[in-house]
């Protein structure tokens, strides 16, 4: 059952602007990952590919390593973010390269790997590769993919890659919003709406809150995977090298806190399931051991406590990541959830 439902705030700057609602249209960003996941792990169940096949022959661009469809999911291959990662902005200057990973094009996501896959974690393009392998399993794009075992399958009518192609939804969308200064302004598109030359399975889907917890419902449920392979999905599968950079990066200053693991005090011991973030320990008036959690460059977040049978998601479209607003906000909402449902 849908426990709660809340909105607060306006859809875009104008004087005149709607309330945001659970309707409200915006870009989900990184959001996307664990839809592209459940997309990857249902390929497995149906034995069309196996989390240990190596992908050099399906996806020619990953050819330069023995790269696993398994560390693809877990952020373990070596694949980084342009635009984020020091090294691959020098590296991008040196050679002169234009495109990047918000074009969202195979040139953008097409970068040299930062270690050998399996000796480390680091946060990337892993789910659009995966995406890629998707694609030339099924033979079919990213998106049709998407609505025929996922979005139809829950009735998710307001979610995809191409916003124009979703006309009934247009007159519901965001505005895209920035935060300097403590001021809140309305900011240009991070990110190419219509015109790209591949859907992103990391960060290319656009949605709305109530068709998110949808998704989330039907993932816990097992409306969209089996037991045993949610089960997998939940199973920690860092080692403790990668888990040492992981709670390295989350960790490492307030800004990556914030971005990375803001629901966590500091220390707090991670792994990473296929998907998705995990906390190895209770957090005290909040999610249980084992939980999943991801965020968006947008702010957008949303866990899955599998133990207690609860999945949330809460959705702001407003840069940049880490922003101190919605993470009290998330704070506030998670505390409320623990404390007076699962409490009672």
């Amino acid at each position: 059952d849908i426990l709660y439902q809340g909105s607060s705030g306006r859809r875009t700057f104008a004087p005149e602007a709607l309330p945001f609602g659970t309707d409200s249209f915006t870009w989900i960003a990184s959001l996307t990952k664990l839809i592209t996941t459940t997309c990857i792990m249902q390929l497995v169940e149906r034995g069309h590919v196996r989390l240990d096949d190596d992908l050099r022959g399906l996806v020619p661009e990953l050819e330069q390593a023995s790269i696993l469809l398994g560390g693809l999911l877990t952020h373990t291959v070596g694949l980084a973010y342009d635009l984020a990662d020091p090294d691959l902005t020098r590296w991008t200057k040196a050679t002169g390269r234009t495109a990047d990973n918000l074009g969202w094009s195979r040139e953008g996501f097409n970068t040299p790997l930062k270690f050998h896959p399996g000796d480390a974690w680091c946060y990337g393009s892993s789910l659009d590769w995966a995406a890629l392998a998707l694609e030339k399993l099924t033979r079919t794009n990213l998106g049709s993919y998407m609505k025929e075992n996922i979005f139809d399958v829950l009735g998710m009518r307001d979610t995809g890659f191409w916003p124009l192609k979703l006309p009934h939804v247009l007159n519901r969308s965001v505005a895209f919003s920035n935060r300097s200064d403590g001021v809140l302004q309305e900011t240009p598109p991070p990110i190419p709406i219509q015109d790209h030359e591949i859907e992103s399975g990391g960060a290319g889907l656009f949605s709305t809150a109530a068709d998110y917890a949808l998704f989330l419902q039907g993932f816990l449920q097992g409306k969209l995977l089996r037991q045993e392979t949610l089960e997998a999905i939940f199973t920690p599968q860092l080692n403790p090298e990668q888990r040492r950079s992981l709670e390295s990066t989350c960790y490492r200053n307030d800004m990556m806190h914030d971005a990375f693991a803001p629901e966590f005090p500091r220390g707090l011991p991670l792994d990473h399931g296929l998907g998705a973030l995990q906390n190895k320990e209770d957090v005290p008036g909040k999610r249980r051991k084992g939980s999943l959690t991801w965020s968006g460059m947008c702010n957008s977040r949303w866990w899955v406590d599998r133990e207690s049978g609860i999945a949330a998601v809460l959705f702001v479209n407003v840069l940049p990541h880490g922003d101190p607003v919605v993470k009290k906000l998330y704070n506030e909402l998670e505390t409320a959830v623990y404390g007076h449902v699962v409490a009672k």
